[in-house]
């Protein structure tokens, strides 16, 4: 029962972080400023979304967090029919929280600012990666006691 939970919670982050994901995607094009996202001369997504690092090979970052929190959400659907794909889950989590904490670096120590949704984010890819590990242990756990 606990483990069709973990699926569920994953599931429901994973629309989280889509939908901060598709927010930055549109500050990234919009001309005008964000301004429920301006707090400040540190944090302010703006500044971050129209960044040179905001792109890789001229795709926006915001536009791969949204196809990587699509694959999950489908990958928790997976896993609960195959088991063996929260393996698979859980290392697309962790490379995406990689990427995160490269991006997190970028704000911290390149651009001096900070996008709240990018640390929403951040938070939600975190969440997952937790979520996922939990599977991975409790789908191995009530496989070696069959």
């Amino acid at each position: 029962m606990r483990t069709s939970w973990l699926l569920i919670l994953i599931c429901l982050v994973a629309v989280v972080g889509l939908v901060l994901s598709s927010l930055s995607l549109v500050n990234h094009y919009k001309k005008s400023p964000t301004e429920y996202c301006d707090l400040g001369e540190n944090f302010n997504c703006d500044i971050v979304n129209r960044s040179p690092w905001s792109e890789l090979a001229h795709v926006p970052v915001a536009a791969i967090g949204m196809a990587g929190y699509v694959f999950l959400f489908v990958m928790s659907w997976v896993a609960a029919r195959r088991p063996q794909a929260a393996v698979v889950m859980l290392i697309a989590a962790l490379g995406g929280l990689a990427f995160a904490l490269y991006l997190t670096y970028i704000e911290a120590y390149k651009l001096e600012a900070w996008c709240i949704l990018c640390l929403g984010s951040l938070v939600s890819i975190s969440l997952i990666t937790i979520l996922s590990a939990a599977r991975v242990v409790t789908t191995r756990k009530s496989g070696a006691a069959a």
